[in-house]
């Protein structure tokens, strides 16, 4: 499976070799047979994976933009893995530190944030086992807006990682010892900064990928009862409902 290098990188007690091996994982993405996505969507996005040593900060591995140069601060939309001594590495979706170009357009469009809010709500019901799992904020292009504590305290592994990107991280899932929930997340946001790139899985991996799609999708428009829209009236004059109307009960 394509994806699978990458998983194993997520899930590894090492960092040894993380440039290396991030290299490997990105060109595994491209490519049939055994790839994910066509070859040309390897001109999407660029891997940026820098070395490991002691004054490098905080390490990551990011698709970025291609836009950005080789090195140094981005910008744009990205998708991000955070390794940590003692834990699996935390994954999701950040604005880079330079701000939102070339990607305003995307990051600003309300629809990519209600994407990836209804990720995270269907990761959470459905590997969270009653624990937050995963996080996303309303609306990504607010880099100044942190992390909530509340995550903050949930997830205390990652704290230097809070600390240095917690205002530019807008979509997070934490790994669990149950790795389909590592697999079915990192599958989610990357197939979601490809879509938004415009480009689709190739042929054999699209069942995969609308069944994914397909699961998240059902929290994109929440479930509103007549009796939460009374309450709502009960304390203000108007309500906004939006969405389609759910089928009558036979």
């Amino acid at each position: 499976m394509s994806l699978a290098p990458l998983f194993e990188i997520i899930h590894s007690p090492t960092q040894d070799a993380w440039s290396e091996r991030n290299k490997a994982a990105f060109e595994a993405l491209f490519g049939s047979p055994e790839g994910r996505y066509p070859k040309e969507a390897a001109k999407a996005v660029t891997r940026r994976a820098p070395g490991m040593s002691a004054d490098s900060g905080v390490p990551f591995a990011a698709y970025i933009h291609p836009s950005n140069p080789s090195s140094g601060p981005y910008s744009g939309l990205s998708f991000v893995i955070f390794p940590v001594p003692d834990a699996p590495s935390l994954v999701g979706l950040v604005v880079g530190t330079q701000g939102l170009s070339p990607d305003e357009a995307i990051l600003g469009r309300p629809g990519h944030a209600r994407k990836a809010q209804a990720i995270s709500s269907w990761l959470n019901r459905e590997y969270g086992n009653g624990s937050l799992v995963a996080w996303a904020k309303q609306d990504p292009t607010r880099t100044d807006v942190p992390v909530p504590d509340t995550v903050k305290q949930a997830w205390p592994a990652y704290r230097e990682v809070f600390e240095r990107y917690g205002k530019v991280v807008y979509a997070l899932y934490c790994p669990t010892s149950n790795q389909a929930g590592t697999d079915a997340a990192v599958t989610a946001f990357i197939d979601l900064l490809f879509e938004e790139r415009g480009y689709r899985p190739i042929a054999p991996c699209l069942v995969s990928y609308e069944s994914i799609r397909g699961a998240w999708f059902d929290h994109l428009m929440l479930t509103v009862e007549r009796s939460q829209v009374a309450d709502l009236l009960a304390n203000r004059r108007y309500v906004i409902v939006q969405g389609r109307r759910a089928p009558a009960k036979q």
